[in-house]
């Protein structure tokens, strides 16, 4: 029976002495989880009731805040099963499932915060272009390419990883993430060069992308006066400060792979739980206090709610 838990289940030995603290991790992730949905659901619903937030830049934060919810959903509620359970234990196939998951969401917070910018770039550098640029088609498609082009580059080294041999059935973490590899028994050189080539594509490059187009807009506003310049302030700096938040999660993230046996496991612990919980949270937050018409239909829904 042992010997059979072992080959197909995986020991998450990330937690920090949950039996003695499992009450107050349960109360602390609950309370995050209910929070984060809140929050999203909330300025998604503002979005698809009100008319005139139907507007590309708005549809692409209901996406993101999308996004976000779907990547909690996928943690949460194992991890909340785990802290109220003896062993923290899953299945190989679902493990690969959640790092499924895991890696396609958050590359398209990427694709999505891409383009968020390039919406914006438009917007701002070519203003009556902009309703012929970004119309309806080109949206669907930008919203579609960002979970589905994830998807399919993720998929490969998932696929290639449930028919791969493990010798190890303990996994240093909370959640099943890139340190899954770190159980196999041989490490593929093809798939450690697949993945460089999914960082490029998912990551850098779309990141080179923002950079070139949000440097294009302060040119832009620079140039223009002052209404052109609040504009770009008011619409931009939101989209910047999720891009940095997530730049640093998704450097946590590395960090703790790279770095799995060298790494104090309270540390690896407590920034783990930051990757899962500070965006999720943080995003409706930033978008309801500075995105303006947002904002505005906020405090009429407090008001009404009063």
């Amino acid at each position: 029976m042992n010997a059979n838990l072992n080959m197909t289940y995986i020991t998450l030995n990330g937690h920090v002495e949950v039996h003695r603290y499992r009450c107050l991790y349960f109360l602390i992730i609950f309370t995050a989880f209910i929070l984060i949905i809140c929050f999203n659901v909330s300025i998604i619903c503002l979005i698809v009731i009100h008319k005139n937030l139907h507007e590309p830049m708005y549809v692409f934060i209901a996406a993101l805040l999308l996004n976000s919810l779907l990547f909690s959903t996928n943690i949460y509620p194992k991890l909340l099963i785990d802290f109220l359970s003896e062993k923290q234990i899953i299945s190989y196939q679902a493990c690969l499932f959640q790092v499924f998951m895991f890696y396609s969401l958050s590359a398209s917070e990427f694709l999505l915060l891409t383009a968020m910018s390039y919406d914006r770039y438009v917007s701002i550098c070519k203003p009556l272009q902009y309703p012929t640029i970004m119309g309806g088609k080109k949206v669907i498609l930008l919203l579609v390419s960002a979970w589905l082009v994830p998807a399919c580059h993720v998929a490969v080294p998932v696929l290639v990883g449930n028919n791969t041999i493990f010798c190890s059935s303990i996994l240093e973490g909370i959640f099943c993430n890139n340190s899954v590899t770190t159980l196999f028994c041989v490490t593929s050189k093809e798939i450690s060069i697949y993945g460089v080539v999914v960082l490029f594509n998912l990551v850098l490059f779309p990141l080179l992308f923002i950079i070139f187009t949000y440097t294009k807009i302060i040119i832009i506003a620079y140039q223009s006066c002052g209404a052109v310049r609040r504009k770009a302030t008011q619409t931009c700096l939101p989209h910047l400060l999720v891009l940095i938040n997530y730049s640093i999660l998704i450097t946590y993230d590395v960090i703790i792979v790279k770095l799995d046996s060298d790494f104090p496991k309270t540390a690896r612990f407590v920034m783990t739980l930051q990757i899962i919980t500070y965006n999720p949270l943080c995003n409706p937050i930033i978008y309801g206090l500075k995105m303006k018409e947002i904002s505005k239909h906020l405090k009429m829904l407090f008001r009404k709610m009063k």
